[in-house]
């Protein structure tokens, strides 16, 4: 491995003549990662996980709007790696997105330099490897992105910050999980529930305090779900909960004794020590499963005296009642339209609800067999990683090598019992503004992710979709995010303006599904080549499979 610091390589990155032109002023954070394998015990079962500096949870990325992150992420395992950003919009610069579609992985050995900028962003996000099963097994952490100091935020600076992750988790390492999805099966349920690395409890003795919190003070929880399939919901013993902000969207101030978070999802809340001084328990239990796994963390009040008490706070409804709790919850969550941040473009003028809708697209999730083996599909088609990214493929003009666009339609056919197994790359006309219907058919919940761009998610309901159901969409104030959740037998709303030039992953955030063909790519093409709309394919990029001989391209021009 190259020992050069890290600066150095960052300021090459900057001079070289397809590195990402920013402005002057736009200042610079540097990392230096070593990825390793290290035992850890989230559940109490010694097993291999993936660590970052020898952490998990790993570093966090502390940062303001429009920053540039410097990451040259080391790879000490045994397999290729790649990291993403989720959340981060990844603005003209889909090579840095860290997806299978997009880069060649960082081979075990070698390491790569990430640079990127969050522009014109706020917001709760985190990291994590997309390669092959490695979510199961950690590498995760937060990456916060503050505003700027000159923009209001709408609530006052809270005494401290606090990153919360918590998830499903097994006690099979992520090479048996591989294996086992490989093999055409099920990894089925999960073994508990950790929060950051941990599990515990109610009356476990000598648990180390997650935080720590003075009487009187104000704090803001960031809080992410890491896991790998189970929606959950989060309460804090005797504290309310003042929902802020939401995968970078500033909300509407409302008191909530429990959220649901599902799989994929951030949010932040401000939780005021106002209580007794004592030690209280943070509960994440599961949602929508037949068995019920939790987990709890201690918050510790400073010179607190007396242990928690062991009456939790009562979980939500379950079952049929429990999606209908969680779908007027969802429901409750509003756009805060009198906040100043940065917000999404061009929708930050807030009329979203009458921009024409230029596409609509229908996708229906599936689960069936392929020659006696599992696999997820999206109207019918189950992708397939390709040797070579799709994005260099396209960017060096051989596409027809690899894949055929567009065999994914609009609209889901009428037997979803057959998938056919094939790369889903899917076009998508630059500055349309798309109509995204998600239905789900099946009994389990579904989370979804976009990469490159945040969203509107204007509706969640129960049944079938149809035209009809637009009269209910919110066209006001819905919150612009990342993910959205499609409960059992329901189906959800969203919309965009596809104005991010690159290649892009629509994706479940269920990564059984994922792994096993539960997404697409969008490519998203400017008609003009220009730099005012995509960056170059930066000079460090890793080239692999049919394209590491070929002859480079032509760069974009200004």
């Amino acid at each position: 491995m190259e020992s050069a610091s890290v600066k150095i390589v960052a300021l090459l990155l900057c001079l070289s003549i397809g590195a990402i032109v920013v402005k002057a002023e736009d200042p610079y954070l540097f990392f230096e990662w070593n990825v390793t394998y290290g035992t850890i015990a989230p559940l109490g079962v010694p097993q291999q996980g993936i660590l970052i500096n020898g952490q998990l949870p790993g570093p966090r990325i502390n940062c303001t709007s429009n920053n540039n992150i410097v990451v040259n992420v080391y790879n000490y395992l045994d397999e290729p790696l790649l990291l993403t950003w989720t959340g981060i919009q990844q603005r003209k610069n889909s090579w840095q997105d860290g997806t299978p579609g997009t880069m060649c992985p960082i081979m075990p050995g070698t390491n790569f330099t990430y640079h990127f900028q969050v522009k014109d962003q706020i917001g709760s996000f985190f990291y994590f490897p997309t390669t092959g099963l490695h979510r199961t097994s950690g590498g995760f952490g937060a990456l916060d992105v503050h505003s700027r100091n000159l923009i209001p935020v709408p609530f006052d600076k809270p005494a401290d910050e606090y990153n919360v992750f918590f998830g499903d988790w097994y006690n099979k390492g992520h090479k048996t999980l591989k294996k086992i999805l490989d093999g055409g099966r099920t990894i089925g349920r999960p073994d508990g529930i950790h929060i950051n690395g941990k599990s515990n409890k109610v009356g476990d003795k000598a648990i180390e305090p997650l935080f720590t919190m003075e009487a009187g003070k104000t704090y803001r929880y960031r809080m992410c779900n890491v896991g790998m399939r189970t929606s959950v919901n989060v309460r804090i013993q005797g504290h309310a909960m003042k929902l802020v902000e939401m995968e970078g969207s500033h909300t509407v101030q409302n008191i909530y004794d429990s959220l649901d978070i599902h799989v994929g999802q951030c949010l932040s809340v401000l939780v005021t020590a106002d209580q007794e001084p004592k030690d209280y328990y943070l509960v994440v239990s599961s949602r929508f499963l037949k068995y019920a796994i939790s987990s709890v963390a201690i918050l510790h009040y400073a010179n607190g005296k007396g242990p928690t008490s062991s009456e939790l706070p009562a979980p939500p409804p379950t079952n049929t009642e429990g999606i209908a709790w969680s779908m007027n919850q969802f429901r409750s969550f509003r756009w805060n339209l009198t906040a100043s941040a940065a917000r999404p473009n061009p929708q930050g003028s807030y009329h979203y609800g009458k921009i024409n809708i230029t596409r609509t697209i229908k996708i229906v999730n599936s689960r069936s067999q392929v020659g006696g083996k599992l696999r997820f599909g999206l109207n019918g088609i189950s992708h397939v990683d390709t040797d070579t990214p799709l994005k260099l493929v396209e960017f060096f003009g051989v596409p027809e090598k690899t894949f055929k666009y567009d065999l994914m339609a609009d609209e889901p056919p009428s037997d979803l019992s057959k998938v056919t197994i094939v790369p889903n790359v899917n076009n998508a006309t630059f500055r349309n503004f798309v109509e995204i219907i998600f239905e789900n058919q099946e009994k389990t919940i579904q989370t979804y992710h976009l990469d490159g761009y945040s969203f509107f998610a204007v509706a969640i309901e129960p049944g079938k979709w149809s035209p009809e159901k637009r009269k209910n969409y919110n066209l006001v104030d819905a919150v612009s995010k990342h993910n959205i959740q499609v409960y059992p037998n329901s189906w959800a709303t969203v919309m965009t303006t596809l104005d991010n030039a690159g290649m892009w992953n629509l994706r479940s955030e269920m990564w059984e599904r994922f792994y096993l063909g539960q997404q697409l790519y969008f490519s998203v093409l400017s008609p003009s080549r220009s730099l005012r709309d995509e960056y170059n394919l930066p000079d460090n990029q890793p080239l692999c499979g049919i394209v590491k001989s070929m002859p480079m391209p032509a760069p974009y021009t200004s």
